[in-house]
């Protein structure tokens, strides 16, 4: 079903992204089960959203390599990470922001180098997605740090 037309180095970013967006949607819904039974409700809450946003990333790169003519594969999921509280979550999710937001910057530049706008376009939009939600998740952490450090409980 492989288009002859896409680079292989293309199809290669595409499913890394779909492995990476697949895993942090398992990792999003496990920490939710995880501070749910905590009690932090709200926190449980905004994983859950947070999970919502990835699988939207996941089935724009399926739907991505469909319109390319390639068969999507996710080869690799990573185990969910989590921690003793919700600030180490927090702490290993933006993380996962982080290795997100490179590989799109290293998926984008290559796709610039070999003038593959289209999909160069495709990957550009899910880095500036992806630099976005890791700002946020950089500042929810730092929230629940701060909160939590100084003893309070911290409210999302």
């Amino acid at each position: 079903m492989m288009s002859a037309s896409v680079n292989p180095r293309v199809l290669g970013y595409l499913g890394r992204a779909l492995s990476h967006e697949l895993s942090a949607v398992q990792q999003y819904l496990t920490q939710s089960k995880l501070v749910e039974a905590w009690g932090l409700l709200e926190a449980a809450g905004r994983l859950r959203d947070e999970a919502a946003e990835e699988m939207g990333h996941a089935e724009r790169i399926i739907a991505r390599m469909i319109a390319l003519g390639v068969a999507p594969s996710a080869s690799q999921l990573r185990p969910a990470q989590f921690g003793a509280n919700l600030a180490e979550c927090l702490q290993k999710n933006h993380c996962v922001e982080l290795d997100a937001i490179a590989l799109y910057e290293d998926a984008l530049r290559y796709c610039r180098r070999i003038q593959d706008r289209d999909n160069g376009a495709f990957f550009e939009t899910l880095w500036q997605e992806e630099l976005a939600h890791g700002r946020a998740m950089a500042q929810w952490c730092a929230t629940v740090g701060l909160a939590t450090a100084s003893g309070r409980r911290a409210f999302f």
